[in-house]
């Protein structure tokens, strides 16, 4: 079959076009290349087609989507901190660029999977989070991710096949700085051996899922009969920023103690997932467990 990947030379996208590519899927790569890098998918040129463009571009996407199976939308800004600096062009890239290939999915009748986020649910009411729970976006990133799936609440109700994934906190390899991603920027800090900068008092929660059962996830939802949902995709396991950072310090063997700092403004609080639906309709389970992989990740750049 034929897929195309937006955001493929990103975290997430490059191990999704990375799993196409090896189960022997024709892949067409969009990125701007603004944080993916191209280097995330080079052992693959030459077996996929790379396309350095924009979401933006309609008439890009068009021409690079008409004949194909489906589409994994990955592409978005995603710095939190950023949103608020320039919420245009976050909206712009994340709900102006989307609606384009939820259009262009309506034409053509292809199928699209799409990264939304936990960040939609803001601050919860009740823990763990169900799909259903009250939406109430914190910072203008979340914002355009509950816009998005407005828009896709939308098309969907005119027949185009939509599934948004309601990423919670990622973690794996190839993660940028600009992911934003808590376990990247701790362990950055660890490998030139300077402690975790934590950011508040630390006993926020999150809930982490590794990249390669995201891309799982991704798949499974693309190959289901599902027309449209939105579904969570986590762990469904919880665990504080201040517990995140001495986990790591003890795995390292390093005699470091984390610093604090202050808190940052649109930080959600409390985020542990209820994945329950994700079983039930792709009958997806989360394999990777966060701290054996940091027990293989820490040694083996350290030592």
């Amino acid at each position: 079959m034929k897929f195309a990947v937006t955001g493929g030379a990103g975290f997430v996208g490059s191990h999704l076009v990375g799993a196409l590519s090896d189960a022997g899927h024709s892949v067409i790569v969009i990125d701007n290349l603004k944080t993916g890098k191209k280097e995330n998918i080079v052992k693959f040129i030459g077996k996929v087609e790379f396309v350095q463009g924009d979401i933006r571009d309609y008439d890009l996407l068009k021409e690079k989507f008409s004949d194909v199976d489906g589409v994994f939308h990955e592409a978005a800004l995603a710095s939190v901190p950023d949103s608020f600096r320039i919420p245009d062009e976050y909206y712009d890239v994340n709900v102006n660029g989307t609606e384009n290939i939820f259009r262009l999915a309506k034409e053509n009748g292809f199928k699209v999977v799409y990264a939304s986020s936990s960040s939609v649910y803001g601050n919860p009411v009740k823990i763990p989070i169900k799909e259903d729970h009250p939406k109430n976006p914190i910072n203008p990133y979340a914002q355009t991710k509950l816009d998005d799936e407005k828009l896709a609440q939308k098309y969907s109700e005119m027949g185009t096949k939509i599934v948004g994934l309601r990423y919670f906190n990622i973690f794996g390899e190839r993660q940028s700085k600009e992911y934003a991603g808590v376990i990247k920027k701790f362990l950055s800090n660890i490998y030139e051996n300077k402690p975790p900068m934590i950011n508040g008092d630390g006993r926020q929660t999150r809930d982490f899922v590794y990249v390669g059962d995201v891309v799982n996830a991704n798949i499974l939802s693309m190959e289901s009969s599902i027309k449209h949902a939105f579904i969570n995709i986590g762990s469904g396991h919880s665990i504080t920023v201040l517990e995140l950072a001495k986990m790591i310090i003890e795995t390292s063997g390093l005699g470091l103690s984390p610093i604090h700092r202050s808190a940052l403004e649109g930080d959600i609080k409390e985020s542990v997932a209820d994945a329950s639906l994700a079983r039930e309709l792709l009958g997806w389970i989360p394999k990777v467990i966060l701290n054996d992989w940091l027990k293989v990740a820490i040694p083996a750049k350290i030592n």
